[in-house]
């Protein structure tokens, strides 16, 4: 008789979750059901017409290229116009210092192939990226947290964090996910000066920037970073691994995204991509780029800013009328999520099956957590980009409703 399956997985294998996000696709597939729980961009701004051109041309001008095999490090056209957007932070980057990678999952898989041996420890915000988690499961880690507040991370508390000895921390600074919190430029020159003195190094994981409905725009990471070395010329040093992603601006369907990082960061993890994929989808990189050329994104972006900007006031609004007394929750000035905390004694998990009674679903905050469930009972995350105001409204007042009565038993 064979051996089940099951007895000879890893046990890294065994130890991992389906993602509650995904499980939660099975539940909202029902039409009727208002869903707040993944973080989708409004099918609405994807700019299927522009993207339908650029196939066309590209497949015309240049179709044997675009669906050949192709080199790892990614097309250069598009690397370059990646460098250019860093521009505007006082980066010169090369080419050297770009990878295209297969959507920002495969960047956070490959750094931690990267910088991970098995039961290695490293450092997360709490609560953070739960899809991040799931990979760094997958490694076995170990984690220190260090808690969010209004202003991103709690750098303060860093110094007592790093005695744990962690092999990087990975951090989420602008519209955070889950909970749409960005971290404070004094905060973000506490954690780049303190990244220095301890050796840590930092994975930026920067899906949202672009998304930022009011404020000033924050410099990431990265360039401070290399202004701290002097470096901008050419990011050749520092502790900053930056992942950029144009699944909030062009189409999470692409699976684009790329790494910004020194050479020989750079170089290593060329080599693990080609282990992984060989390549990310060279035609989908050059109709990216023809897409996205002469100014389109800059455009593009601002259509998508005053769509969303809508979809949170609404959101806010509507929490505001529906929502009971005792119930916090943050104001994002731009991303995609907003994070609530239920009242003393109520469970996002338990109120989740009140609310897909009621066809409305989001994310409870338990999955966000990466050493102790128990914090995030009482958090949930909720999305604000994919549905249309009305939805936004109805949805809310079900919530709402779903909330009162789970308050009462």
């Amino acid at each position: 008789m064979p051996t089940p399956w099951p007895y000879r997985f890893t046990q890294n294998a065994k130890s991992t979750q389906s993602s509650a996000i995904r499980e939660l696709f099975k539940v909202t597939a029902n039409p009727e059901v208002i869903s707040f729980g993944g973080g989708l961009p409004a099918p609405e701004v994807f700019p299927i017409e522009a993207f339908k051109t650029a196939c066309d041309k590209v497949l015309t001008t240049n179709g044997p290229m675009a669906l050949q095999y192709s080199n790892s490090e990614g097309y250069a056209p598009l690397r370059e116009m990646i460098s250019r957007q860093m521009d505007s932070f006082g980066l010169k980057l090369g080419l050297d210092n770009i990878l295209i990678t297969t959507g920002t999952q495969q960047s956070i898989d490959l750094i931690s192939k990267l910088l991970l041996n098995n039961a290695d420890r490293l450092l997360v915000e709490d609560p953070t990226f739960l899809g991040a988690l799931q990979i760094f499961g997958l490694f076995g880690a170990r984690f220190t947290t260090v808690p969010t507040d209004s202003d991103g991370l709690q750098t303060e508390l860093l110094p007592e964090a790093f005695r744990s000895g962690p092999q990087f921390m990975y951090v989420i600074p602008t519209f955070q996910n889950p909970a749409g919190v960005t971290l404070s430029l004094k905060r973000r020159e506490a954690l780049i000066t303190l990244s220095d003195q301890y050796g840590i190094p930092i994975v930026e994981d920067d899906p949202y920037s672009a998304l930022r409905f009011e404020g000033e725009t924050l410099t990431p990471l990265l360039a401070l970073d290399a202004a701290r070395l002097g470096t901008a010329d050419g990011y050749a040093a520092g502790n900053v691994i930056y992942c950029g992603s144009f699944s909030k601006t062009l189409a999470p369907g692409l699976r684009l995204a790329w790494i910004a990082a020194p050479p020989e960061v750079i170089s290593k993890l060329v080599q693990i991509k080609q282990g992984a994929d060989l390549h990310t989808p060279i035609f989908v990189q050059m109709a990216a780029y023809e897409t996205l050329r002469d100014g389109f994104l800059e455009k593009h972006i601002q259509k998508i800013r005053a769509v969303y900007r809508e979809r949170r006031d609404v959101m806010l609004a509507a929490m505001d009328e529906h929502f009971p007394k005792g119930m916090e929750w943050t104001h994002p000035a731009g991303g995609l999520f907003l994070w609530a905390r239920l009242p003393e004694g109520m469970v996002s998990a338990e109120l989740l099956r009140t609310a897909i009674k009621m066809n409305v679903a989001f994310v409870p905050g338990n999955s966000f957590f990466a050493v102790d469930e128990k914090a995030g009972e009482r958090y949930f995350r909720l999305n604000f980009s994919n549905m249309k105001p009305e939805r936004i409204r109805e949805g809310i007042r079900r919530l709402g409703q779903a909330i009162g009565e789970a308050h009462k038993v």
